[in-house]
């Protein structure tokens, strides 16, 4: 996110005032190449499969050519609950990162639940919870994957979770360091669903290029009676998001989802500067899984095509 270049500076320099018209982002001179990128790629999180995945229907093993063959979707955000087992089984890994790779598709990263709270009061648990998100990482490494997303979770008063979760994170994300892997974080309920309090915990980890946030458009629920607002939590977090989730439930007639606006949903990343991928992940029940992904689909590219 950060520009490197300074392009006033640049563009008063040398008697280049007449080349900011064709200047990029970062002072980067923009190419025929860059014209043809769309303003952002689409990647399908396996969780919205997750029914089809828990009645055994289909298997992890085959998710990268489900995603390619099924819905025209060459990039695939995997959740470590369909393949718990399978993080240290460098033959399972081998046969996934190859089967992708046969389907000509992009692992983007692993959504990792059930390992201990990372910012669990309890100095012993906490450094167990890191400890055993270790693995992913190598995983998502192994698989070619830029990051692993994980829960802040803890326990106390906000200033308190707060503070272990930041620790935590941090002690995670210089391991992820060394593997050259990202640490994202997502709003998954609870205090998570808090974007200031969610931006303070990233801010005080001071690893941006290690540590960011997932934005999720839908999972804005910090408590039983307090919902916390979608377009203002995803306009604070996107300053550190280094992968966004597109959530989806139910659509209207006209194909639009029902509670979130993607179109001013979508004006709000990309204004962050943000052109990676953005995860389908349906959650409905309206319609099947496979009909959602698609109508999701469809959903963004009609809203890329009208925001280029």
């Amino acid at each position: 996110m950060t520009r490197h270049l300074d392009r006033r500076d640049f563009l008063a320099s040398a008697g280049m005032l007449a080349a900011g018209a064709a200047l990029g982002l970062g002072g980067r001179v923009a190419s025929a190449a860059d014209a043809k990128k769309p303003l952002y790629e689409i990647s399908l999180a396996e969780w919205s499969l997750h029914k089809a995945l828990f009645k055994g229907e289909i298997k992890n093993i085959d998710f990268p050519l489900i995603s390619k063959r099924d819905y025209g979707i060459n990039a695939v955000e995997y959740v470590n609950q369909f393949f718990k087992d399978k993080a240290t089984d460098k033959a399972y890994l081998a046969d996934l990162k190859q089967r992708a790779a046969d389907a000509g598709v992009a692992n983007v990263l692993i959504m990792i639940d059930a390992e201990g709270a990372i910012g669990d009061p309890d100095e012993a648990k906490r450094a167990k919870a890191i400890e055993n998100h270790h693995k992913w990482v190598d995983a998502a490494k192994f698989l070619g994957c830029h990051a692993i997303r994980v829960n802040a979770q803890s326990k106390g008063t906000p200033e308190e979770q707060a503070k272990l979760a930041a620790d935590g994170l941090r002690r995670l994300a210089e391991y992820g360091r060394d593997q050259e892997i990202e640490v994202i974080v997502e709003n998954h309920g609870g205090l998570s669903s808090n974007g200031q309090w969610l931006t303070g915990v990233i801010k005080a980890v001071d690893m941006p290029k290690w540590c960011g946030t997932l934005p999720d458009f839908g999972n804005f629920r910090v408590s039983a009676t307090e919902e916390y607002d979608r377009y203002k939590g995803v306009t604070e977090l996107m300053p550190y998001a280094k992968a966004v989730s597109a959530k989806s439930h139910n659509f209207d007639a006209d194909g639009n989802e029902t509670k979130t606006d993607y179109k001013k949903m979508m004006k709000i990343v990309l204004d962050a500067g943000y052109h990676g991928y953005v995860g389908i992940e349906y959650e409905g029940s309206a319609v099947s899984e496979p009909e959602g992904i698609k109508l999701t689909k469809k959903l963004l590219e009609r809203v890329r095509t009208e925001l280029g």
